[in-house]
């Protein structure tokens, strides 16, 4: 496809996204979610998706407007509070939910960007997480066998990118963008500032270009706090 991975916008970059699709969502609590393209997969409509994320967003903001509109089959994330549409669809049964140590989470993109088919990790040994998955035990200790994840499509967000689709992340915004970005089959990246090829330095770059597969120019961005703290006079 060449260097050049620029689409005009957000609908363009997630027009092929369809009915049952497999997406990872990148960001943490609502730091780093890619707000543009959440917004046109609502538009577009589609349904039925397993969203692998972190979190769910929470009622108004991020994965849970699309929990709002009944798009989501599935979730697949660490933490899930601060939504109470999240907790009325799983006590309701109608989401499926698989509750993932973040560790492991972390660790199951990185391997399907690195090509493993799986993971041998102490997390979860001996409780609900570890209930019809294979034990292996190396040197006295159990592990539990944990496979890489198969997601059709990464959508992640960047602080600055350019026509190359090579990325940088804005300090604790890189959460689970960059592995998440090395782990679709197909990546679609927003980033607040887009720049022509050979602009950023080579030195300061989170994520190669060969990673991604299109790449826009965001707008709007609410960034907003999940939970505002400050210091009392």
């Amino acid at each position: 496809m060449g260097f050049n991975k620029v689409v005009a916008n957000a609908d363009e970059a997630i027009k092929d996204i369809q009915d049952g699709a497999v997406i990872m969502l990148g960001g943490f609590g609502l730091c780093g979610i890619p707000e543009n393209c959440i917004t046109s997969l609502i538009k577009k409509g589609v349904k039925n998706l397993t969203c692998i994320s972190n979190n769910a967003g929470v009622d108004d903001f991020g994965i849970g407007l699309m929990l709002q509109t009944k798009q989501v089959k599935k979730m697949i994330a660490s933490y899930v509070g601060e939504n109470a549409e999240f907790e009325r669809q799983l006590l309701s049964g109608e989401l499926e939910v698989d509750l993932v140590p973040q560790g492991t989470l972390a660790t199951r993109c990185m391997a399907a960007a690195y090509g493993f088919p799986a993971i041998f990790t102490p997390a979860g040994v001996g409780t609900e997480v570890a209930e019809g998955k294979e034990v292996r035990n190396f040197k006295g200790k159990d592990y539990l066998v944990e496979e890489a994840f198969e997601a059709d499509f990464a959508i992640v967000k960047a602080w600055k990118g350019d026509t190359a689709g090579n990325l940088i992340f804005n300090k604790t915004a890189r959460n689970f963008n960059s592995v998440m970005a090395m782990a679709g089959k197909t990546t679609i990246v927003e980033v607040e500032e887009l720049v022509p090829a050979g602009e950023l330095d080579p030195n300061f770059i989170h994520v190669p270009g060969i990673y991604v597969h299109r790449i826009f120019q965001g707008k709007d961005y609410e960034k907003r706090i999940e939970q505002r703290t400050v210091s009392k006079n």
